[in-house]
């Protein structure tokens, strides 16, 4: 994975942005909880294509949040971005908050967007089916929230990962994840819901909408809804795994993304 310091917009953004991996590109925007590192799924990515993981503005070391006034911004800061690696297209996969950045990309600048997975996608507000509050929420009423088994491997991989060894390690994670729940508020405060559902339908890329069954921060009917709204969108559930089913079930996730991206 190399890691690279790009400034956007004559240095209004200074992001990080990992690139690994060979072939088709793919733009993968990450969650609320920050970006993903090493992950194993993002590894698994790189096996067919050449990803590109930017930190968010505002997220860790990435700055020009502050430049951001609202949704329209980040798609055309995306949009920029995309521009300025050297890609007129690229496949767009983004997860929680990062669902509701590529799917507003897809919408607003349709142009730069080949195909669409959406997974766990934030961005619509259903009143039958509230979304909890993320800044509510203590640290294990997230967790049980989040995770099909909050116990298990990948749950305590990402705990681990956020926490860090040692006093100062966990110390510098608890800041930066406060930083980084800051920036996520200015889209996902007090609800998740920046008019999307009036665009869903101007987005022309083909779309993969991917739930976990065991979901309890983005329920059921939020997949239904994307996938409802977005022409010719299809809907996956992957059974056993929570808000993040890329990490809990690996191998169902990518039977089902890497047959949708992996295309002639």
């Amino acid at each position: 994975m190399t890691m690279t310091d790009i400034r956007v917009f004559d240095a209004g953004f200074r992001v990080q942005v990992a690139t690994l991996g060979q072939g088709r590109p793919l733009l993968y925007l990450h969650g609320y909880d920050g970006f993903p590192g090493e992950a194993p799924y993002i590894a698994r990515l790189a096996k067919s294509h050449q990803v590109i993981v930017p930190e968010h503005p505002g997220f860790g070391s990435s700055t020009g949040i502050d430049h951001i006034d609202g949704i329209l911004d980040i798609a055309l800061y995306y949009r920029t971005l995309i521009e300025q690696m050297g890609f007129d297209r690229v496949d767009v996969m983004g997860h929680s908050l990062g669902g509701m950045f590529a799917a507003e990309l897809a919408a607003i600048c349709p142009s730069v967007v080949d195909r669409l997975v959406l997974v766990a996608p934030f961005g619509l507000w259903l009143d039958e089916a509230p979304i909890p509050d993320l800044f509510y929420l203590g640290p294990m009423q997230l967790q049980r929230a989040t995770w099909h088994n909050p116990e298990g491997a990948a749950a305590q991989q990402a705990l681990s990962q956020l926490g860090g060894g040692d006093k100062q390690s966990a110390g510098e994670a608890i800041i930066t994840r406060a930083g980084n729940l800051s920036a996520a508020g200015k889209f996902l405060w007090p609800i998740p819901d920046r008019g999307l559902a009036r665009r869903l339908p101007l987005i022309k890329a083909p779309t993969l909408v991917v739930t976990g069954e065991s979901d309890r921060l983005i329920s059921a009917p939020y997949g239904e809804a994307f996938a409802s709204k977005i022409p010719g969108a299809r809907l996956v559930t992957i059974a056993e795994a929570g808000h993040v089913p890329m990490a809990e079930q690996l191998d169902a996730f990518f039977e089902h993304v890497g047959a949708f991206l992996d295309r002639s």
